[in-house]
This record gives C-alpha cells, sequence and structure tokens, in this order.
C-alpha cells in the first residue's frame, strides 16, 4: 500500500515539474530594441483623436442605447430608465470630448 502511495506522489510530482518548467523556463519576454535613427513622419499624417477613450466609450454607449431602443419587453420600467441614464451618460461624455 505504501508502494501505491508513494508510487502516486512521484508521478504528480513528475506531472507538475513538466508542466510547469517550460512556463517558468519562458520567462517575460524582453522589450525588441527601439532603433537609434528613427525616420521622420510625413507631413499629411492626420491628426490623432485627442479623446480616444471617450470617443470609444460614446460608441459603446451609443450602441447599448440602440440595443435597449430594440428590446422586445419592457422590464418593469427598467429599460426606460435604462435608456434615459445613457442619455444623460451620452450628453457627459460628448462634453468630456469637447474639451482640450
Amino acid at each position: 500500500m505504501k508502494k501505491i502511495g508513494f508510487l502516486t506522489l512521484l508521478v504528480t510530482a513528475t506531472l507538475l515539474l513538466t508542466l510547469a518548467l517550460p512556463v517558468s523556463a519562458a520567462g517575460p519576454k524582453a522589450a525588441p530594441a527601439v532603433a537609434a535613427a528613427v525616420p521622420a513622419a510625413p507631413a499629411a499624417v492626420a491628426p490623432q483623436d485627442p479623446h480616444p477613450h471617450i470617443h470609444a466609450a460614446l460608441d459603446a454607449m451609443r450602441e447599448a442605447k440602440h440595443h435597449l431602443e430594440s428590446a422586445a419587453h419592457e422590464y418593469h420600467g427598467h429599460r426606460v430608465k435604462a435608456i434615459e441614464h445613457l442619455d444623460a451618460a451620452i450628453h457627459e461624455a460628448e462634453l468630456c470630448e469637447q474639451e482640450p
């Protein structure tokens, strides 16, 4: 009986080491070296969006509002209330987006 318990422990330890060693050996990847000379950007580059996170949030809120508006069920007034809250949130985000 002791042999079976020891053998089970040995097999389990071997399996754990087999799974753990490749993961630990890989480790974190080093960042690639940045080239010393970076070529100048072309003059006709479009300006970046100054508020990309707010813009993405606005898109998500507008899509959520569309999903709620097209829902078939009223959900005891919660759907209408959620749409009202989204309208207020969209308005606030639009004000944030207008700031420099």
